[in-house]
């Protein structure tokens, strides 16, 4: 879940060390640390907190070294020349508690071998044991430490063959890069199913956890695979295999903007990308609609197999999960193929049936979403087809599955998952449309009704932005010191009332609940009175009706009702005190329009709140870990 970030080469490092993790730091913002390696010592400087307190950290002792006391290098003349290799950190904490001993860089006893980590280190105790054992002196609670010592418990010169020997006892799942001061111009990494990508240069490399930490400094990049290890050095990046064995690997160009990783004018990274959503829907959707067919490209399950599936399984986590369940609604009924949804995390840990005449599609918005991807791996382990939804080009995800459908959403900072949301739900209505035009299961003419409304959608979205954060800034003054919040829907309408809780929940730090709309009376209609403001999503569907019911159930309580309703139904008004409207298009589509109020919602009351909705405590953008 942590950043790292690593330069070698020929410019001073510091300042792009600092630039890359400001990158990273949506993953992760307990902690932050550098090492910046001399030609005989690194120099560590560590801080708990953002970036900030590490930015002021580095100020205080470059004053303390003007002043004669010592530290990192100053301005004087007579200062040595500031490092050019050097090693990053932001961290989301996992083992030990959120201090400055248990910030990265770790290091080992003699102070020569740091290292930054990402993931977690499952036999960290037992090595622990052994390398206390052989004289190692911990100075952490971490897991991540063990991996500093190991490093240098096979160190005799040789760095490289000193990470390898280490990658062979670490178990879990993790990405790591080694520095020492014994070789200035060399950084070693290593992953195995933790993100790493190396960023190639004039005379310099960059590695990184990912693209954007270099972004601004070059956009020619070497993707590191699973179970590689890579020796990077200012000329040279040389990629091995666990066993030694050296692994050619290509350069490619990112064509990315760097503007997309700053806030263009918004308040926030969230509102940013919330207005993002209709660029994102477009891009996702654009060339894959033509004429009345759909067009997925390659993507590694055949036609035939799509007509013959015997079912489709869904794994994910948080919400690419509620993006998920959207796609069942959907292709259930548009395809009339049975689709299985489950939590990635439960789903790979009971020993599910799953074979040949299935597909299985893990949705991730990073592809590197830890369960998901070990859920998809069982899945092929098993015989089934697996099938990606991700986000991210070259991810550890399109590596697991035998195709991909990527989403377009472009980089998302916020830790809140908004315009990656939106399009999960796109490719997930493509895959419903391209499964009921091969298997012939609705006719040409609803098929290219359903493709033209979705085809509107980016535009509705657009409107609706625009349109919605007025309320939903009314709507939040009144509402921002509730003490809890819940939420109902029903069939189509029940992700939706899920994602919005999230949201808030996310954000905000309201105790909020989610609930089929049906099943309220089993229980959490126990916790209404009219303090409690209830957000019921009542878009047109063959149940509006009777969540309608169940708002009549609710308002009997006392409780205020905040209703998101499609246009032009006049219903929904006499059971709410307020209605947030949604444009008008097929029911099934309307989950990625009902989705915008309630996202602005959760947006305006955490800033009511004065709360920072792109660092929301103890979240982490992209979870790689268990």
């Amino acid at each position: 879940m942590c950043g790292i970030v690593g330069y070698v080469g020929s410019r001073p490092c510091r300042e792009l060390l600092l630039c890359g993790l400001e990158k990273l730091e949506y993953r992760g913002y307990d902690s932050a640390g550098l090492s910046l390696v001399g030609d005989d010592h690194v120099e560590l400087v560590r801080a708990v907190g953002n970036l900030s307190h590490l930015r002021q950290t580095l100020v205080a002792r470059a004053a303390a070294q003007f002043a004669g006391v010592g530290g990192f290098g100053s301005a004087l003349d007579a200062s040595p020349p500031e490092p050019s290799t050097g090693i990053g950190h932001t961290r989301w904490a996992t083992h030990g508690a959120v201090t400055e001993d248990n910030a990265h860089p770790h290091f080992d006893t003699s102070g020569q071998i740091h290292v930054v980590v990402n993931g977690i280190v499952e036999n960290h105790a037992g090595l622990r044991r052994r390398l206390e054992a052989g004289g190692a002196s911990f100075t952490s609670q971490t897991d991540a430490e063990v991996v500093a010592h190991l490093v240098a418990s096979h160190y005799d010169g040789n760095l490289v063959e000193a990470v390898r020997a280490a990658y062979g006892e670490l178990g879990g799942h993790f990405a790591f890069v080694a520095a020492c001061a014994l070789e200035p111009e060399l950084l070693v990494a290593a992953r195995r199913e933790c993100p790493l990508v190396v960023g190639v240069g004039e005379g310099e490399h960059f590695i990184a956890s990912a693209i954007s930490a270099f972004l601004r400094e070059t956009r020619e990049v070497k993707l590191v695979e699973d179970g590689e290890i890579v020796a990077v050095r200012p000329d040279s990046a040389d990629f091995l295999d666990a066993a030694g064995v050296p692994i050619p690997r290509r350069t490619e160009h990112i064509d990315w903007s760097e503007e997309a990783a700053e806030k263009s004018g918004y308040e926030t990274f969230m509102l940013k990308e919330i207005h993002e959503q209709p660029a994102a829907l477009a891009e996702t959707i654009a060339d894959r609609v033509c004429g009345d067919r759909i067009e997925l490209g390659d993507i590694g399950v055949s036609d035939e197999e799509l007509r013959t599936l015997r079912r489709i399984v869904v794994v994910a986590c948080g919400t690419s999960y509620h993006a998920g369940l959207i796609g069942r609604y959907a292709i259930e009924a548009w395809a009339r193929v049975p689709v299985e949804m489950d939590i990635a995390s439960e789903w790979r840990y009971r020993d599910p049936i799953v074979g040949p005449g299935d597909l299985v599609v893990g949705i991730s918005q990073s592809g590197e979403t830890a369960d998901t991807l070990a859920a998809m791996r069982m899945a092929r382990d098993r015989g089934a087809r697996v099938l990606a939804i991700t986000n991210v080009m070259g991810s550890q995800a399109t590596r697991d599955s035998d195709g991909v459908v990527y989403t377009r959403a472009g980089l998302e900072i916020g830790v809140a998952a908004t315009k990656t949301f939106v399009s999960q739900v796109a490719v997930m209505y493509l895959i419903g449309l391209k499964l009921a035009e091969l298997r012939g299961t609705l006719s040409p003419g609803c098929l290219s009704a359903l493709l033209r409304d979705l085809e509107s959608l980016p535009d509705h979205v657009a409107t609706l932005v625009e349109q919605a954060d007025a309320q939903a800034s009314a709507i939040a003054e009144q509402w921002q010191d509730a003490g809890f919040f819940l939420y109902l829907g029903r069939h189509i309408g029940l992700p939706v009332a899920l994602e919005g809780a999230l949201k808030l929940k996310e954000v905000s730090y309201i105790p909020t609940d989610a609930y089929a709309a049906g099943e309220m009376k089993h229980g959490p209609i126990a916790l209404l009175d009219e303090r409690t403001p209830v957000v019921c999503v009542a878009t047109d569907s063959p149940v509006l009706e009777k969540v309608l019911s169940n708002v009549a159930e609710v308002r009997a309580r006392g409780a205020q009702v905040v209703a998101v309703a499609t246009e032009g139904d006049a219903r929904v008004a006499e059971y709410a005190e307020d209605v947030l409207y949604v444009p008008r298009t097929d029911w099934l589509l309307q989950p990625a329009l009902a989705i915008v109020p309630l996202q602005l919602l959760a947006y305006r009351i955490a800033r009511a709140r004065g709360l920072n909705v792109d660092q929301p405590r103890n979240l982490a953008k992209t979870v790689t870990v268990e």
